[in-house]
């Protein structure tokens, strides 16, 4: 089934101001996306790496249960394993969405991009 049995017969000369207007808005320049792109990656790394520290600490913290066994601590790759898991945990909270610190850095790194592409006043528009 096609849109125009839809909505009827629509002429294309009223589609294509629209069509171009949302090909501007959608489509940045391959510069502002590649940009973006990296401002959001530094952001949810960034979150990624906070989280996986506070979980590490929790866990060193609240692992081990007073008056417990010691024998359980004292495998030596216990430290590394847990590290990767805590990393790996805190990953996939990133990625679920986290808690908003990526998106809070996000927006203020946008802001001070935004800050350094802009001219400052008086100063002469430069070439288009």
């Amino acid at each position: 089934m096609s849109s125009s049995s839809l909505f009827g017969s629509v002429p294309s000369s009223v589609i294509s101001p629209l069509t171009t207007q949302a090909d501007k808005l959608l489509h940045h320049p391959p510069a502002v996306t590649t940009e973006n792109n990296k401002i959001e990656k530094s952001a949810k790394d960034f979150e990624a790496i906070l989280l996986s520290n506070w979980l590490q600490q929790a866990e060193q913290s609240f692992g081990s249960v007073p008056g417990g066994d010691e024998d359980d601590d004292s495998d030596p790759g216990k430290d590394q394993l847990q590290g990767m898991a805590m990393q790996s945990l805190g990953n996939s909270m990133t990625a679920a969405g986290g808690i908003g610190i990526a998106k809070m850095i996000s927006i203020q790194l946008h802001k001070a991009a935004d800050l350094q592409a802009e001219p400052p006043p008086g100063a002469p528009p430069g070439p288009k």
